[in-house]
């Protein structure tokens, strides 16, 4: 479960932005929209959070830092080289952020424990990382490093309450990778947890560029297959089944005309990849089902069966679901309907989470959303990315007509529309 996420100095955020997922004091939705974390010395939190703003504003830049954290945690201890970079690029429209380390700190419930980790780090090194644990409310310093730039080594704080080999995995721990994930690849069981959460819990996912993998290998199983039906059918898609057939690539089956220098990297990239032959089936007037390749459906149907297996499975396991431009391709009405499943206490029973990017308005209502489970992004004078939530507004419960205040700029975090000249343009042409 999600708490809150802080970032600072990445790219076109620079001061620190913070969303945070713990619930208001307001009672609207509160059965459905929120839940106790049942963690000690933890608020009540949202099922979900929905993003606004222009387009360039920083609200992807917000769902690629969840992602730059995930992958520094699983895979910096297994940088091969000291001089590997990690995958952080600062701020570069102000001269003093650039040569700063971001940072990033992510406060999660796993195992029905508080965490709160975090770390700064450059592309080269990271800087600092810690970690406080909140097993019975009260904090417990687990990590504590800090690189010292006049000496140019670590110093280690006292992290009395963890326990294991520490002084072996701190040498073991080079520059550019993470106490965390050196200490879980060298057996710490103190630290599973945290480390579990970010490999299982915590999903980031770009729906304009979702693959389709991981839904056609959950329709090879059965059971796997008539949840996507189902829930292809509960969003008004006319699919009765699905077929998927799987096979390595066989580079035998590309065109004989193709450039043997081309023919030998597509070669390289998909070697041992599986290509997945996905066919949707229709119902006809007869009562017989007829079979088309997923390719020929609407983009819409096949943006949803790509979000299928993901969906599905964060909601049946209570994970973490970061998605950037949930609206893409879909109707407001499928997009309503695909929030709701994790308002709802049948479909979202071990209280999964969705944070999602939007520029679907149709939303923003009352009857949908509470007023703390929406957020506004865009650009200051200086190019950074700013986000603040609806509450700041203070929106009148049950009165105020979000979309509509939104539209009429009265939140902010609208395209900022200039005037064309056309005569300059008649003129080029």
């Amino acid at each position: 479960m999600l708490v809150d996420f802080t970032v600072t100095n990445f790219f076109s955020i620079r001061d620190p932005v913070s969303l945070s997922l713990v619930s208001g004091s307001g009672k609207e939705l509160r059965d459905s929209n929120t839940f106790d974390p049942s963690a000690p010395a933890t608020p009540e939190l949202v099922r979900s959070s929905a993003i606004y703003g222009p387009n360039a504003s920083g609200k992807s830049t917000l769902v690629s830092a969840m992602r730059a954290v995930k992958i520094i945690v699983l895979e910096s201890s297994s940088q091969r080289q000291s001089k590997d970079l990690l995958p952080i690029t600062p701020f570069l429209l102000d001269s003093r952020s650039r040569e700063k380390p971001s940072e990033f700190e992510v406060t999660f419930i796993s195992e029905g424990v508080r965490f709160q980790y975090g770390f700064s780090a450059t592309a080269e090194r990271i800087h600092d990382e810690w970690l406080l644990a909140f097993p019975k409310g009260r904090p417990q310093k687990w990590i504590d490093r800090n690189y010292d730039e006049e000496s140019s080594e670590y110093c280690w704080g006292a992290t009395d309450k963890l326990l294991g080999q520490k002084q072996t995995w701190q040498s073991a721990t080079r520059p550019n990778a993470l106490f965390l994930s050196t200490a879980i690849q060298l057996n710490s069981t103190q630290l599973e947890p945290v480390f579990h959460w970010f490999r299982d819990i915590l999903r980031v996912v770009d729906f304009g560029k979702l693959p389709i993998d991981y839904s056609a290998k959950l329709c090879s199983k059965a059971e796997g297959c008539d949840a996507v039906v189902q829930l292809l059918q509960a969003a008004d898609i006319d699919i009765e089944e699905v077929e998927v057939k799987t096979e390595k690539f066989d580079a035998s089956n590309l065109p004989n005309e193709m450039p043997d220098a081309l023919r030998v990297e597509i070669e390289r990239q998909l070697k041992e990849t599986d290509i997945h032959d996905i066919r949707t089936g229709h119902r006809s007037e007869d009562g017989s089902i007829v079979y088309f390749s997923l390719a020929t459906e609407s983009e819409g149907t096949q943006k949803i069966f790509s979000l299928a297996a993901p969906l599905l499975d964060t909601l049946q396991n209570g994970y973490v679901l970061f998605i950037d431009e949930l609206h893409d391709s879909l109707h407001p009405v499928i997009v309503s309907f695909l929030i709701g499943l994790f308002h709802s206490s049948g479909s979202n029973q071990k209280n999964a989470q969705l944070v999602f990017v939007t520029h679907d308005t149709t939303i923003l209502d009352q009857s949908i959303l509470r007023r703390d489970q929406v957020w506004f992004c865009e650009k200051s004078k200086n190019q950074s990315t700013h986000l603040f939530a609806l509450t700041e507004f203070k929106p009148r419960k049950d009165v105020e007509n979000i979309e509509r205040s939104y539209l009429s700029g009265r939140y902010g975090a609208l395209p900022y529309l200039r005037a064309l000249d056309v005569e300059k343009l008649v003129s080029i042409s």
